[in-house]
């Protein structure tokens, strides 16, 4: 088959909410275009792999809130290996999304902006499993995306590139999270946005409305965190 159906296959499996045969369709047009994929078409591949994992995040989160409840208590044993197996399935997708990145985008030359779409993907996705982890695995998963956010954040792109401002969110977000460093999260994302709003006039109608939705959840999350209120953390 060709690009150009194997895209089409893509979209027509996420309207079916068949996310692994999303991936699957994607993977031919990876190795064929590696980081060359137009911005809809890295968008797409970004909605094939958030949405192959969105399902096992929420199942672990439901599990652990259930687990806290005193009445359940006697089924502990149940719950904690069913959350075992969930956190199973989950870290072998996000490995597998890794994998296909390095070995199909990554180990081929690329231009700046794909380069860092696609580095700050890895850090994502060690970041996904980072959420879950214990012990020495979460160790290596911390390690693992606080290197690939640094390696993304080396890539010089304009500061109101909206890579560049998803990278922000999300590498806050992993500091504030994982990293449980509230004050290094916050200096990211106050000097993303005191860059992005410096040129924030200069660029097109277009890149301003990108910009502006990311450029509002790193708003929110500033408020949420000096706050230091709990809840859901908003990124990408």
């Amino acid at each position: 088959m060709s690009d150009e159906e194997h895209i089409f296959l893509a979209r027509v499996a996420e309207q079916a909410e068949k996310f692994e045969d999303m991936v699957n369709y994607l993977k031919p047009v990876l190795d064929s275009k590696g980081a060359a994929l137009s911005t809809d078409e890295r968008n797409l591949l970004s909605v094939a792999f958030k949405s192959l994992i969105s399902s096992k995040r929420a199942a672990w989160r439901t599990i652990t809130a259930i687990e806290q409840n005193p009445k359940y208590q006697k089924f502990g044993d149940a719950l904690g290996a069913y959350k075992k197996k969930i956190e199973s399935a989950l870290y072998a997708d996000c490995e597998h999304i890794i994998d296909i990145v390095q070995s199909k985008v990554l180990s081929k030359s690329s231009e700046e902006e794909p380069r860092a779409f696609f580095v700050k993907m890895v850090g994502d996705y060690y970041r996904y499993i980072a959420e879950t982890a214990q012990g020495d695995k979460l160790e290596q998963v911390k390690q693992a995306a606080l290197k690939a956010y640094d390696e993304a954040n080396q890539i010089s792109l304009p500061p109101c590139n909206p890579i560049k401002l998803g990278l922000a969110l999300n590498f806050s977000v992993f500091y504030y999270e994982v990293m449980k460093d509230q004050k290094r999260a916050c200096e990211l994302a106050e000097a993303a946005l005191s860059l992005a709003l410096d040129k924030i006039d200069e660029i097109s109608e277009d890149d301003f409305r990108d910009a502006k939705s990311i450029i509002e959840l790193l708003k929110e999350n500033l408020t949420l965190w000096k706050e230091e209120e709990s809840g859901q953390i908003d990124d990408l």
